[in-house]
């Protein structure tokens, strides 16, 4: 399989979305076990929950707007293999114009998730990594995992992690054993200052955590926030009002598609009480700089 390269045309392209699940690869294989599938989906009220890499892109270039696509490798919490990292490279290869790869690794597999790192960046182009600290159940300030983060600064590829309030297992019994403290953003603060190469993106909101995911984006210049997961609608208003000031360069469009859909976050988002001069950087251009694209 040929190493993925993007083929973007920035000026063509209205927005950037940094968050979009393939939740099923072309084998059918799911990325989680049925029982949370169902209860995300009653979570988010989502109504197209697995559509295929090729009906991403074909959604995403039907809007005049790219993706940043992933999946989540929990295979030592879940018990559940993850569906397939090439798979989900190939169909961004055949559609890259429009999509762009994310890697993942279970933190948990130790050593082989150094070497399953450095093959996906090499051998198949990812552009960056997915982690989910509640659903792969690790704390990511865990001195174990400092040679991960070591590497992954080493190739030089940015990281999106899961922060705050959590859909998956949500409305399960003990949400499924999914522990929601994995998932605070003062534990990525430990990441951001050890590794300062290493460009974070701290996923969604972080509610509960909203204040120390505003503080750590305006104190480390190498984490981001993407606005993904919740209608912008709900932000918090702390977020939006710094989002017009301190950290209009560190927020990210992203919607967590398919459980939201990009249309829907868009007219939520045209409502918020934000300057026309910040949209276009919220919208496109600081993932331009974030995913070393080009210049925004």
């Amino acid at each position: 399989m040929p190493v993925y390269e993007p083929a973007i045309d920035l000026a063509g392209i209205s927005a950037i979305d940094m968050h979009v699940h393939l939740e099923e690869d072309s084998h059918g294989h799911r990325a989680m076990p049925e029982d949370l599938f169902e209860a995300s989906a009653a979570y988010f009220k989502s109504e197209e929950r697995t559509p295929s890499i090729d009906r991403i892109a074909e959604i995403y270039r039907a809007a005049g707007m790219a993706a940043v696509v992933f999946t989540v490798d929990a295979r030592t919490a879940l018990g559940h293999l993850p569906n397939s990292i090439d798979d989900l490279v190939a169909g961004c290869a055949r559609h890259h114009d429009v999509l762009i790869p994310f890697g993942t690794v279970d933190p948990r597999t130790g050593g082989d998730a150094l070497v399953e790192a450095r093959r996906q960046a090499g051998e198949l182009g990812v552009r960056g990594f997915k982690f989910h600290p509640s659903l792969q159940g690790f704390d990511p300030s865990d001195p174990e995992f400092r040679p991960l983060w070591n590497e992954l600064e080493q190739l030089g590829l940015p990281c999106i992690f899961h922060t705050g309030q959590n859909g998956m297992g949500a409305g399960l019994p003990g949400g499924r054993g999914i522990k929601l403290r994995y998932s605070n953003p003062l534990l990525l603060d430990d990441v951001a200052a050890e590794f300062p190469g290493l460009v974070i993106i701290m996923a969604h909101p972080s509610v509960p955590w909203q204040d120390e995911a505003n503080s750590i984006a305006t104190h480390k210049a190498n984490v981001y926030i993407d606005l993904s997961g919740w209608s912008p609608r709900y932000f918090p208003e702390s977020l939006v009002a710094r989002g017009n000031n301190i950290l209009a360069g560190k927020l990210l469009f992203g919607t967590d598609f398919p459980l939201i859909t990009p249309e829907k976050w868009l007219a939520a988002f045209a409502d918020l009480p934000l300057k026309d001069a910040v949209r276009p950087g919220i919208l496109k251009d600081n993932a331009v700089r974030v995913l070393g694209l080009g210049t925004p």
